[in-house]
């Protein structure tokens, strides 16, 4: 029985590796096809009909779990994947054909047994190859990170914690990122490009490169005599300049 394989993976130094692996614990095998990206595999699926796939789940243009998806033609598929324990273990409960980074002879060696036996039997890889892919995909996904509820800013040698709901703007300010509240203004060492997407989006508006806005605390928006856009807060005397790069959030709709 002729039997076709294809590698697709980014890293040219795996592929090479699993190749010759390959070779050395399935000498049978007629040809080894090697891509560098997922679009690159799903033309060389379709071109060259393998009856076998080792797909990287990460790969420029299409991940491995793209690819599988749109295969049309029957195709054993083993996904070779970096990912944590947590990750595998998604793979073992729907009994997925994977292989761990950096591929250890001995798991490859259990791997060929298997595809050969289904070659054997002639048993495919799963009667609904797209739910499959679609539960493990589900899985893989990282877990929602919820938005900072409380923030920790040092005053003199203790550490205060504020709630992100009681801070009314965040300003760059040197090498600090400076909490404006009703009450004070504390210093903390995390950056606003870091703090940004920690932050509930739904209140907290960027207005200026330096500046988040808590936006339940908007009072008030008024144009200066240049027609740029200022903001007054409740509980605050500080007006804030909105950046023209911002200003379109508080065009009146």
């Amino acid at each position: 029985m002729s039997i076709r394989v294809l590698i697709a993976d980014d890293e040219p130094e795996l592929v090479r590796e699993l190749d010759r692996q390959l070779r050395q614990a399935w000498p049978g095998l007629t040809s080894i096809a090697h891509a560098a990206d997922g679009l690159e595999a799903l033309r060389l699926l379709e071109q060259t009909q393998p009856q076998i796939a080792f797909l990287d789940i990460r790969m420029p243009g299409l991940s491995g779990l793209e690819v599988a998806a749109q295969l049309h033609q029957p195709c054993h598929i083993v996904f070779v994947t970096a990912y944590d324990q947590y990750a595998v273990d998604a793979f073992e409960r729907e009994a997925v054909d994977y292989l761990l980074k950096p591929v250890r002879e001995d798991r490859l060696q259990v791997t060929v047994e298997r595809l050969q036996q289904r070659l054997a039997s002639g048993t495919p890889m799963g009667e609904d190859l797209a739910a499959l892919l679609a539960r493990v995909t589900q899985m893989l996904e990282p877990a929602p990170v919820s938005p900072l509820q409380w923030l920790q800013a040092s005053v003199g040698e203790r550490i205060r914690l504020i709630a992100a709901a009681e801070v009314l703007y965040l300003r760059s300010e040197d090498k600090y990122t400076v909490l404006h509240t009703a009450d004070g203004h504390y210093p903390i060492r995390t950056p606003l490009k870091e703090l940004e997407p920690r932050l509930d989006g739904e209140h907290f508006w960027r207005i200026h490169r330096n500046c988040i806005v808590n936006a339940r605390y908007v009072q008030s928006i008024s144009r200066d005599f240049r027609g740029g856009l200022n903001l007054s807060l409740k509980g605050c005397a500080d007006k804030l300049v909105v950046s023209r790069s911002y200003a379109e959030r508080f065009r009146p709709l």
